[in-house]
């Protein structure tokens, strides 16, 4: 039940640990040894192919190289929320869209304002843009104190601001441009648009173009970095598709019976066209990304010589302070002034995906700028500029922390009602299911008029799905609140069974004892074969010649198959899946999780009554 979206999630948090003690060391091996360490990341590398080649600085290849792969995982991430996340409702983009322009606008008026007239005025590119690993792993220390949904919002914002941050390090921070290698890199993107256009999976054709664009985009005096933004946007995001899914099953039969390299070859590429290629660039650059680029851009760029007098000047410096109360203040006045402004001039059509206190503490979350900042400030300062942009940075992400736990603890002693309405606001939920329960068709446990509704696609020969019946009968028993239901979607090319059974549960429903027979399948998956059935009829009391009548002339097969259809058009694939009133819940199937589910469904219920 794992997602991109949660894997995305978690590993940036787990790596904002790994990022933390990448700066700390590059402050500690400046102060031990500033020469030593300007020196090994001055250090030249050349890469030479005949008579062609260059040759960076190791710091280069950090910032202009590596960290390309880091907004190619970046741009995946914002193409899948685009395709199947939150903003596939493109209404939905618009605020948070605004807020991160205006979170990027207000703390530049903010330090401009303190560099007016100034050399230093220059520099006001750093104080724009969020660090998204840091934003999220802020958010992973923060727990439950604030909703999931803040989650997706603080994502959009950093990719918005990361976009336009590479828009300005292009037209601000980049010099002696090379009209003649601009134009070829262009003229790259767009073969790589029309290899796109005629459906080219392969990789290795991309990644050659992409490296080809890269290297022009180098030459032409460009930071080549936008090249990893806009080839993550351009990367389709989708669920796997029960027909694809299908068919990579009878290609691995095909191999289990006849193991040869030729089908296994066919089972590789079967297997991998049935996912996404946004999920598996994800998947194999994401960790990559998270655990050694950026903690290595980290490294290479945070050392600063800290003393007293360093301290002492920086802290008088326009650039530091501009940075600081940049970040501190313009980051949450200008996400949420520009989300207020935008929800009150729509009357309300649009609003955040949760309530104005979760917001003001993402607007402060936002202030932690790392990344985007300090590769910025590498291109805008030098010598004791640079040093004084340093200090800011770091001073702004420490400082960051401190206001956004202050925020969430105001928010956490709030009288219930107010706490709940500020953390989930009035926003309409997405609903993922695509054909609403019935409650004169569908099989329906627990009180009908529950303000909590679970839906469960499922099959009966499924093992995962009888991991799961313990955990919905555990959940039905602590919440008297919450309706239970079962969809069938018997997954007929790898349970043979599935079929069979869901129908004899039909066959049940038409005597009246549907959730016994259902019961008795769960519970014995490893003995579905007609005579079973039959055997479970007579122990549950039903008329069993008309059971078996039933089950011959397959009275149950249209509902099992308006079943199937309905969770083809909710893009259900695999059992099981979840929808908590209406919405699909991504994770795990434990206790925990799908308890945490119900509250937060049941307090917006609460809330929109």
């Amino acid at each position: 039940m794992r997602t991109p979206l949660r894997d995305f999630l978690r590993t940036e948090t787990g790596s904002a640990a790994v990022l933390l003690a990448a700066a700390l060391a590059a402050v500690i091996w400046a102060n031990a040894g500033p020469w030593s360490y300007e020196s090994f990341w001055r250090m030249h590398l050349s890469v030479r192919l005949g008579p062609y080649g260059m040759s960076l600085e190791l710091r280069d290849w950090v910032n202009s190289g590596l960290m390309t792969l880091f907004f190619l995982v970046i741009g995946l991430e914002a193409r899948r929320e685009f395709d199947m996340g939150e903003l596939r409702e493109r209404r939905r983009l618009a605020l948070p869209l605004l807020a991160g322009i205006s979170g990027m606008l207000v703390p530049v008026a903010i330090y401009l304002a303190f560099n007016a007239g100034q050399s230093s005025a220059h520099g006001w590119g750093v104080a724009m843009s969020t660090d998204t690993a840091f934003a999220l792993g802020l958010l992973a220390l923060l727990g439950d104190r604030l909703p999931g949904g803040l989650r997706t919002f603080i994502l959009t914002v950093t990719v918005v601001d990361d976009f336009v941050a590479l828009g300005v390090i292009a037209a601000a921070y980049s010099s002696n441009i090379s009209v003649a290698a601009l134009v070829t890199a262009g003229g790259i993107f767009v073969v790589i648009l029309l290899v796109r256009a005629a459906g080219v999976r392969r990789g290795a054709v991309y990644a050659v173009l992409a490296v080809a664009a890269w290297v022009a985009l180098l030459e032409s005096g460009v930071d080549p970095i936008v090249i990893g933004l806009a080839m993550g946007l351009l990367t389709y995001a989708y669920p796997a598709t029960r027909s694809d899914l299908e068919r990579a099953s009878s290609l691995f039969q095909l191999f289990r019976e006849q193991p040869t390299p030729e089908l296994e070859r066919s089972v590789r590429l079967g297997l991998a066209s049935a996912l996404s290629p946004n999920e598996r660039l994800q998947r194999m650059y994401h960790p990559v990304t998270s655990y050694v680029i950026v903690p290595l851009f980290a490294l290479a760029n945070a050392g600063i010589v800290i003393s007293g007098s360093e301290l002492a000047r920086a802290f008088t410096s326009p650039i530091t302070l501009g940075i600081l109360f940049g970040y501190l203040l313009g980051k949450p006045v200008g996400i949420l002034g520009a989300s207020l402004l935008t929800t009150w001039l729509s009357r309300g059509r649009l609003r955040p995906p949760v309530g104005w206190g979760a917001i003001a503490a993402g607007g402060t979350i936002a202030g932690v700028g790392f990344t985007v900042s300090l590769l910025i400030a590498t291109l805008a300062f030098d010598g004791n500029q640079l040093a004084d942009a340093k200090i800011g940075i770091l001073s702004a992400v420490v400082a960051s922390f401190a206001v956004t736990w202050a925020v969430t603890w105001v928010i956490g002693i709030l009288p219930q009602n107010l706490r709940i309405r500020g953390l989930l606001g009035k926003a309409e939920s997405i609903v993922d299911l695509a054909v609403p329960v019935d409650l004169d068709r569908d099989h329906v446990r627990g009180p009908v008029d529950a303000p909590v509704t679970v839906v469960e696609y499922g099959d009966f020969e499924c093992p995962y799905c009888g991991q799961a019946e313990p955990v919905v009968r555990e959940l039905l028993a602590d919440f008297g609140d919450v309706r239970y239901v079962w969809r069938h979607l018997p997954l007929n090319d790898v349970h043979p069974h599935a079929q069979l059974a869901a129908e004899a549960a039909e066959a049940a429903a038409e005597q009246g004892r549907y959730w016994e027979m259902h019961d008795l399948l769960l519970e014995h998956q490893g003995a579905l074969d007609a005579a079973d059935l039959l055997r479970y009829a007579e122990d549950i009391g039903l008329d069993t010649d008309r059971f078996h009548r039933d089950l011959r002339a397959h009275v149950g097969a249209a509902r099992v198959a308006e079943d199937v259809e309905s969770a083809d058009l909710s893009g259900v694939s695999g059992t099981p899946t979840f929808f908590v009133n209406g919405r699909r819940h991504y994770g795990a199937y434990d206790i925990a999780s799908l308890s945490a589910a119900v509250r937060a469904a049941r307090d917006r219920a609460a809330m929109v009554s």
